[in-house]
């Protein structure tokens, strides 16, 4: 697990703003967040893992437990259901609100990290690619 303590800067996306509209965020917040410069890393403390996630208008830390079920609260304010798994160099994530479900695989490989991204209101695929 090389990529665990690693800073990865996001370098380009694909088809985020349909992933981001199937969310049912409004046209505004979607816009800011296509403008976003992200960085994101995950660190392991023992039996847990914190995601750290940094942008210009978004600053924050989820931390959780591979399996376990946990609720999150989202910038926008709505409580989401996630789970995490990490198998190998790809961690899962599936995350609930209450009318859709969201899904993340973070594919880390070297210095690259690739995050497909699909809801289930949503017909497409959305990919965006980080460097460390």
């Amino acid at each position: 697990m090389a990529f665990l303590g690693k800073e990865y800067k996001l370098v380009k996306h694909e088809n985020y703003d349909g992933f981001l509209k199937s969310l049912g965020l409004p046209n505004e917040r979607v816009q800011e967040m296509l403008k976003n410069d992200e960085t994101e890393k995950l660190v392991k403390n023992g039996d847990t893992y914190t995601f750290y996630y940094n942008s210009p208008s978004d600053k924050r830390e989820v931390t959780f437990t591979p399996g376990l079920e946990f609720v999150e609260l989202v910038e926008e304010g709505e409580p989401i259901k996630s789970t995490y798994t990490i198998d190998g160099n790809t961690v899962h994530q599936v995350s609930s609100g209450s009318d859709r479900v969201a899904n993340f695989k973070r594919e880390y490989e070297g210095d690259n990290l690739v995050v497909t991204m699909t809801c289930d209101k949503w017909d497409g695929v959305a990919r965006a690619y980080y460097k460390a």
